[in-house]
């Protein structure tokens, strides 16, 4: 099962946050088709969120198409991305886990890694 964390200083949304946590756990595997998520006031219990704020981000995912609503039952993944393979046993995941560590073990914070990472992200998708 997913367990969300929210970033309050961030900047994004914290709807947003839940719903980008989504589609990552549906494109590493985490999440397939079918598998139910925390109903909404779990996770807002859990992340100390408003109960309106989850139930934003579940209506997004719904609008998406990658969830559906099942009154009484709870919410269930009906389609993940199209992507062309699977992100979770992919050999980027473990370079990155790799380069991750090496990171931390330098002294960077998450700041920094941050902005290597959207530097990276701007020079190699510069219209992402």
């Amino acid at each position: 099962m997913v367990e969300f964390r929210i970033d309050r200083h961030g900047g994004m949304a914290a709807y947003l946050q839940i719903v980008q946590q989504v589609q990552e756990a549906l494109r590493l595997g985490i999440l397939a088709v079918g598998d139910q998520l925390p109903t909404a006031a779990r996770v807002a219990r859990d992340t100390k969120l408003n109960p309106n704020t989850t139930l934003k981000a579940y209506r997004e995912l719904e609008h998406l198409g990658l969830v559906e609503a099942r009154p009484g039952v709870g919410t269930f993944v009906s389609a993940v991305p199209a992507q062309a393979r699977p992100l979770g046993d992919s050999p980027f995941r473990a370079e990155l886990s790799d380069w991750m560590g090496r990171a931390h073990a330098a002294g960077l914070d998450w700041a920094d890694v941050s902005a290597l990472v959207t530097a990276a992200r701007a020079e190699h998708y510069p219209t992402v």
